[in-house]
């Protein structure tokens, strides 16, 4: 036992602690999800999940990669680049038309957050026939028809919305599509009085910003999507309590969110129970229902933007939501 010290002791607990530290490292799991835009409020969850610990709680080594105009994620999830991506269920049903193997896990918001920004003179979507409308890019395909159609306008009144809000400022004759969560703060800091419709409480009925990974990866690691969904899912409760964790990660990701730009989304979120509201409240954070994809699968069948013969069912899977009951 010679030269067999409290301290060379002490040094070999240390580096057994430093091996083991490595080993469970080295256990987590390494999953990327890819957003639908630049950090914000609407990816709180997510970003709270990294930061609070909550997906290595789960065994997960999470990196949160940011989205954007430039950003195709159904691309980079079909190309094996990103494990997960926050999507329309509308761009997934279509999809699966088109036999890509997608497959949405969970929905967070139980509605979309689409809908018009108006000028205060405007104080129904019936008045806006005279109007022009900037809608952008996938929204062109999506909910321009029906809108179109529910108001009785014409695809000559559409111009292209470019993510800047200067035409809008200085046109009153403009609408324009928007998040309650985003244009209107940004109309509210120019001190413009505005209207904001949001689409889902005039009959639009699909899911936004949901969970969606690829049929291997449910075949194959539905373990690893399990723990995934459960840690998001908790990501988004503890956001909506206390978000100061998730906002840091957000601004570091994008240094250009502001705090009041933060906390006006999350306000509007609060408000219009995004998280929390509709079958939610009942079932849990996340949950989806067979009711809910089948009525977004007919209305998109009534609008001509799914064929009538795509199996529907196969764009989504309740099991790993419908017994979390993470509730509100």
């Amino acid at each position: 036992m010679a030269g067999f010290t409290l301290g060379s002791i002490g040094r070999g607990l240390a580096a057994a602690v430093l091996v083991l530290g490595g080993a469970a490292a080295q256990g987590q799991d390494k999953v990327s999800l890819t957003t639908t835009w630049f950090a914000q409020a609407e990816h709180g969850g997510f970003y709270q999940a990294v930061a609070t610990g909550i997906y290595k709680k789960h065994g997960l080594d999470v990196t949160v990669r940011m989205g954007g105009p430039q950003v195709n994620g159904v691309q980079l999830l079909l190309a094996g680049q990103s494990d997960f991506i926050i999507n329309y269920d509308f761009a997934v049903l279509s999809g699966v038309e088109r036999g890509f193997p997608l497959v949405t896990v969970a929905a967070p918001f139980q509605f979309d957050m689409q809908g018009l920004l108006t000028h205060d003179d405007v104080t129904d979507l019936a008045q806006i026939k005279d109007r022009t409308v900037l809608v952008a890019g996938t929204g062109t395909t999506y909910w321009w028809p029906w809108v179109k159609k529910k108001y009785g306008l014409t695809d000559a009144q559409m111009r292209p919305y470019t993510f800047n809000m200067q035409p809008f400022f200085a046109d009153k004759n403009i609408v324009q599509q928007a998040f309650p969560s985003s244009e209107p703060y940004q109309a509210q800091q120019k001190g413009l009085k505005t209207n904001f419709f949001l689409l889902s409480a005039h009959g639009y009925p699909p899911y936004t910003q949901a969970i969606t990974t690829t049929r291997k990866m449910v075949d194959e690691k539905p373990d690893l999507v399990q723990r995934f969904v459960r840690a998001s899912i908790e990501g988004w409760k503890s956001y909506l309590a206390n978000p100061a964790p998730g906002n840091e990660l957000i601004k570091k990701d994008n240094p250009n969110m502001s705090d009041g730009q933060l906390a006006y989304g999350l306000a509007k979120m609060k408000e219009i129970n995004l998280v929390t509201g509709g079958d939610a409240a009942k079932y849990g954070i996340g949950i989806m229902t067979d009711e809910r994809w089948e009525r977004t699968a007919k209305f998109m069948v009534e609008w001509g933007l799914l064929k009538p013969e795509t199996d529907w069912r196969r764009a989504y899977t309740t099991r790993f939501v419908k017994d979390l009951k993470v509730m509100p």
